[in-house]
């Protein structure tokens, strides 16, 4: 702690900018007249206080800053006065204890006499462990900082200080200290929080220095790696100097390369001009700057586009028929409209009509249909038979914008979208480009891809279509694309509107034993390594392998179980137990392949049937895996057990939970027209449920189906296992159109039914659906649901009772 003492009468020595601290041993020029007439002063009042010996002259040694005292100074006395190592007079002062300054006084000599109260300072003994660790950190921190100063002396004097007082005034001696920090020190009376502001300023000094040094260190490695890179470079051209003077070849510079290649390829007018500009730019930017990269980059891509190289179409209109005939079978709807396409190309080219207003003749098709029924592979076959190039765009997964449009030039690593890359990767600009999985396309934060592709394919914009990182006009009306989706709804309208929509609804039996035996089995024959002759598959084994084995509305679980026999006869050759060559029938497929997995209802036992008690009907359905039977069952509560009401299970959408109020309704309001004791209904709780919970649910299509399930319920009578329906059933009991119509029929067709009901308004739909397949089914057009109740519900031989 510090305390004041009684009053002292000194000369002031006034320091300009400086600070002394109490410890710190100084020299002073007295050519400065302020500090000469307080030197001699002091010197003055010693020799007349008459001190023999050991009293030395005494002066006040006081910060002058800007031409204000402070109000702290340091008592000193005049060690010694001589000549200073210039030569100069001077005075070597020791700073001793702090005095207040008080008011001034008059005294010898020409120098500025004041009052003051000297500051008598006092530490705890013992110290606390507190002063004693801030004792050791401020040492080891000026020792950190006296080592990297090379001051070991030093090191050494500070290690023996262990006075609180006086080691926190020997930091007076740090030159980075400013002037109004060691004023504070100055100021500060008590020892301990003086330790503490010293131990701070060089605490924060030395994270200075460190910040510094490690900025230093950085700008030194840049400049050392810059001036590497530059000697490099300059090796590196002076070797190509000497390998084009051995070779003879004259020197150029690579702008001058580029600017020969620019004026010699074949571009449109505006693309030149943009690649000029470029080689404009590269000719004025150094070689370590980054944007050389960039635009070295940027025509490289340029000139490597395919800017006016095109495919001659083959115009052979019966060989190009021939071609997708052999490679497809099925799919009439796409054969006939490509056909129809290159026969317009062909009458426009023989009339000179190839451009019009800009644009060609380009076309742009979405193949929307089940899995596995060949959209990917048609884009080859319609290729081949155009006699163009094929490439084939993944947009599955696709989030990006970037990725069709491109990355802008400012991003570092950009690259120009797919589209352009597929036009460079064909070579030509009029290649057939396969957007493949176009309803799997996402969208995030990084923009919606979709929307980018809303220029690529509408046939009235994409002959200017401007990629973000070319930027400049490519013209795409001459390409073909073709979009492939499994569900139609996942596709945004905008862009379904910009497409002709090409719908691809699965095979019947018979194209796919036609497709299995020319296409699927050649191909799995090869890679199951067995000649043509070794094994073959009759008829009734490929029509059992798509009719039970694999009920589906393409074809890859059937290539699937093809190449599974095909590996189990080869496999059983190599084994000694089957001799080739060897016929495979449908009486072998068990032994070879395991019991089949999809037997028709129809095939079933009677009793075994899931139609086989009241309240359960058949209905029909399209899924993203085309169409499907689907199977919708009612049951009433006990009235003494159950709650009233109707109860919905199977993860159904709202659209479906409406058409079973509905339906409910309906029955309800015409009950006693239908003979139906809907009594019941009053207090027993109603629960229809669609089995396949897992898989959700929705449409308007089952209307008709759950009004049926719930007439058989209420009426003890079956649902005809042969017979499944379709359509949305409104109030009054009319029967509405509804969509998938083919779809429906051919799932109908692949699990065994005989009998379809559909709505009237649909029977224009039929003229999609294979002929060989109406054959074999009974289509019933109804309007009202009564007439549906009368074709599906069986007649009942006896009285059987109301399911609970």
């Amino acid at each position: 702690m510090a305390s004041t003492s009684t009053p002292l009468t000194l000369p002031v020595l006034p320091l300009d900018d400086e600070v002394v601290l109490p410890g710190m041993v100084v020299p002073l020029d007295l050519n400065d007249n302020d500090v000469r007439a307080a030197v001699e002063a002091a010197q003055a009042a010693a020799r007349s206080s008459g001190s023999v010996g050991g009293s030395k002259p005494k002066v006040l040694l006081v910060p002058r800053i800007d031409g204000t005292y402070a109000n702290t100074g340091v008592l000193g006395t005049v060690e010694q006065v001589g000549r200073l190592a210039d030569g100069d007079p001077g005075a070597l002062i020791r700073g001793r204890s702090r005095v207040r300054i008080g008011a001034g006084t008059t005294g010898p000599g020409a120098a500025l006499w004041v009052e003051g109260l000297a500051v008598e300072e006092t530490v705890p003994e013992p110290l606390p462990g507190s002063v004693t660790e801030l004792v050791t950190e401020y040492k080891a921190l000026a020792t950190n900082w006296l080592k990297k100063r090379g001051a070991w002396q030093v090191v050494d004097r500070v290690q023996q200080i262990d006075d609180v007082s006086a080691l926190a005034d020997n930091s007076g001696y740090s030159p980075f200290l400013s002037t109004p920090q060691k004023v504070e020190l100055l100021e500060t009376a008590d020892p301990v929080a003086r330790l503490k502001l010293a131990t701070e300023q060089l605490r924060e000094h030395l994270a200075e220095q460190d910040v510094a040094e490690s900025i230093a260190k950085d700008v030194q490695e840049g400049v050392d790696k810059q001036q590497r890179e530059f000697l490099l470079r300059r090796q590196l051209d002076a070797v190509r100097k000497e390998l084009r003077e051995l070779n003879g070849e004259s020197e150029g510079e690579e702008s001058d390369d580029y600017r020969t290649r620019v004026e010699a390829a074949d571009l449109p007018e505006k693309v030149r001009e943009a690649a000029l500009k470029e080689v404009e730019k590269l000719e004025r930017s150094s070689d370590q700057s980054p944007e050389g990269s960039w635009i070295r980059t940027w025509l490289d891509t340029v000139l490597e586009l395919p800017w006016n190289e095109r495919t001659e179409d083959a115009y052979d209109i019966q060989g190009a028929q021939r071609v997708l005939d052999a490679e497809h079978s099925g799919l009439e709807d796409v054969k006939e409209r490509i056909t129809e396409y290159l026969a317009v190309r062909k009458r426009r080219s023989d009339r000179g009509l190839g451009v019009v207003g800009g644009r060609r003749g380009g076309a742009v098709l979405a193949l929307v249909g089940p899995p596995g029924v060949g959209k990917t592979s048609l884009g080859e076959s319609v290729a081949h038979a155009m006699g163009r190039k094929f490439v084939r765009v993944a947009l599955g997964g696709v989030r990006d914008e970037a990725e069709i449009r491109g990355h802008r030039r400012t991003y570092v690593g950009a690259l120009p979208g797919r589209i352009v890359r597929a036009i460079k990767e064909a070579g030509s600009m009029n290649p057939v480009v396969l957007l493949d999985e176009i309803d799997k396309v996402g969208s995030d934060f990084r923009g919606d891809p979709a929307a980018a592709l809303l220029e690529v394919l509408d046939p009235a914009q994409n002959h200017t279509f401007r990629d973000h990182y070319l930027e400049v006009e490519l013209d795409l009306s001459d390409v073909v694309f073709l979009a492939t989706a499994n569900v139609l709804e996942a596709i945004p309208e905008a862009l379904l509107d910009r497409m002709e929509l090409v719908r691809l609804d699965g095979y019947t039996e018979d194209e796919k034993v036609v497709i299995a035996r020319d296409h699927l089995l050649p191909r799995q024959l090869e890679r199951a390594g067995l000649d043509k002759g070794e094994v073959s598959l009759g008829e009734s084994a490929l029509r059992k392998l798509a009719g039970e084995y694999t009920r589906e509305a393409g074809v890859r679980n059937l290539e699937r179980s093809v190449a599974r026999l095909l590996r189990k006869v080869a496999a059983q050759h190599e084994l000694g137990e089957r001799e080739l060559p060897f016929t495979v029938e449908d009486t072998d497929l068990r032994s070879l392949i395991g019991r089949p997995h999809h037997v028709p209802e129809a095939a079933q036992d009677p009793a075994e049937r899931r139609t086989a008690v009241p309240g359960v009907a058949t209905g029909l359905a399209v899924t993203g895996a085309g169409g499907d039977v689907l199977y919708v069952e009612a049951s009433l509560a006990d009235p003494e057990t159950g709650a009233a009401g109707l109860t919905l299970t199977g993860q159904l959408g709202d659209v479906m939970k409406e058409s079973a109020q509905i339906a409910l309704s309906f029955l309800r309001s015409h009950g006693a027209e239908l003979e139906l004791p809907v009594a019941d209904l009053k207090d027993r709780g109603v629960h229809i449920h669609f089995p396949a919970g897992a898989v959700p649910k929705d449409g308007p299509s089952a209307g008709v189906t759950m009004t049926t399930a719930l007439a058989s319920l209420l009426s003890g009578r079956q649902v005809r296992t042969d017979v499944a329906m379709t359509g949305e059933v409104s109030l009054t009991g009319r029967v509405l159109p509804i969509g998938g119509v083919k779809q429906k029929l051919l799932a109908a067709h692949r699990a065994g039914i005989t009998t379809v009901v559909i709505p009237k308004r649909n029977e224009a739909d039929l003229d999609d659906v294979p002929a060989e397949v109406l054959e074999k089914l009974d289509v019933h057009p109804v309007t009202d649901v009564r007439q549906v109740l009368e074709l599906a519900l069986a007649p009942a031989a006896v009285e059987v009772p109301v399911a609970a």
